[in-house]
């Protein structure tokens, strides 16, 4: 039987989803000046997870410093990052996948497979489902996704790539020396800028040239595992399966993938500041602490690794989750290998009610979950944009201060 392989991305996700709640709110659309989320724009720290096409315009990428955004673009509209509305907005629009596809496979927080074979009898055409079900993501949920269809995952995500926003289109084998092999090298899936420097510096410019190379002298210019799978990839070659998620054990986690790489402790550190608040603001509203804390990354060579370690007591502190986070993420990284995702996950879960109370009272930690209780308040009540910790996580005083004066003007 014949594969069919869907791969449905949210565009310009976290701007987007920003956006349509925004909108929906009857404000203005984000998506049409520049913009982008990431960072405390009163203090002009944090990193840009996120851009709008006009502010594309001005020079602005993923990952670089909030100061360096502004400095291109200072009327740059900046909205600080809310993992809560993300993981909603992602459920639903994968939800909506679900109704058609018999397996989707999350690949990241705003990007998913659909393994449609086998479904020609209930969708004789998958180009126009695609566009149904892109149609239907737009229409409920206020975001546009890009739909790519091949019969395999990698040719169906290179086909999501290709023209955006809200478009459908179609990568299949036959398809690849006239669509894929004119493109440039660094433009397959998987071929980070190192990578393709290698490639380009060694004669090697587009996909084509690359999936006509000698194998071995492939793997002689990149490494032999590297080397082998950029070389089936150009050739349109990818057995994986579509797997639909197993079943996650109790915990909490979150994980997102960055537009452009990760190339610096600074940006990683950002982006797991905004991935700790998200999972311990969820904990402490469902009353639980955490014993185990794990740490993930994917490189840009498709690899993922993950490290765990158990705490000494459960916590639901976000300072002391997000420095032991930093611990090990510290492990894991090389320091230098281009980063594409990152996750947290928080497991070994106890009640607050089932935690034993320690004879003697830390003042420090007390000081810490009270803080982040108010944090906590004050973006429940004012919503997630409110207030978002600086770079420091132990700025404590800043904190309170802002904490203080939202309450001080709500009594007015």
């Amino acid at each position: 039987m014949a594969r069919l392989i869907f791969h449905v991305d949210v565009n310009s996700a976290f701007l987007s989803w920003e956006a349509a709640r925004r909108v929906a709110k009857g404000e203005e659309d984000i998506r049409l000046i520049p913009a982008a989320i990431g960072g405390d724009p009163e203090k002009r720290t944090g990193v840009v997870l996120a851009k709008s096409i006009p502010a594309k315009k001005y020079g602005i990428k993923t990952g670089e410093p909030i100061a360096m955004a502004l400095r291109k673009c200072p009327e740059l509209f900046l909205a600080r990052p809310d993992f809560r509305l993300y993981e909603q907005c992602s459920k639903a629009f994968m939800d909506i996948c679900r109704e058609y596809a018999p397996v989707v496979e999350k690949y990241s927080i705003d990007e998913c497979f659909l393994d449609m074979s086998g479904t020609y009898r209930l969708y004789p055409d998958p180009v126009a489902t695609a566009y149904t079900i892109k149609d239907k993501i737009r229409t409920e949920l206020g975001f546009t996704v890009n739909v790519g269809i091949g019969d395999n995952k990698l040719l169906a995500k290179m086909a999501s790539d290709f023209e955006k926003p809200d478009k459908v289109h179609t990568l299949f084998s036959g398809d690849i020396p006239g669509k894929m092999w004119p493109l440039p090298v660094r433009d397959l899936f998987t071929v980070g800028a190192s990578t393709a420097e290698k490639l380009e510096k060694a004669g090697v410019r587009t996909i084509g040239e690359l999936a006509n190379s000698d194998p071995a002298h492939v793997q002689r210019i990149v490494g032999v595992k590297m080397g082998q799978q950029i070389y089936n990839y150009a050739n349109g070659v990818d057995p994986s399966p579509v797997l639909a998620a197993p079943e996650e054990a109790k915990g909490y986690s979150v994980s997102t993938t960055l537009e452009e790489d990760v190339v610096t402790g600074q940006q990683a550190h950002g982006v797991l500041l905004a991935l700790t608040d998200s999972v311990t603001a969820r904990m402490r509203a469902d009353g639980v602490k955490a014993g185990c804390i794990a740490v993930s990354i994917r490189s840009n060579d498709f690899r993922t690794r993950s490290h765990q370690r158990k705490l000494p007591e459960p916590t639901d502190i976000s300072r002391e989750v997000y420095e032991t986070g930093k611990q090990l993420f510290r492990e894991l990284w090389d320091g230098h290998t281009p980063l594409r995702l990152l996750g947290l996950s928080l497991t070994d879960l106890t009640h607050e009610t089932e935690s034993q109370l320690s004879l003697f009272s830390d003042e420090e930690r007390e000081k810490a979950r009270r803080l982040d209780r108010a944090y906590d308040a004050i973006n429940s009540k004012f919503g997630a944009s409110a207030i978002m910790r600086g770079s420091s996580i132990q700025s404590h005083l800043e904190v309170g201060k802002k904490y203080r004066a939202q309450m001080e003007q709500n009594k007015e």
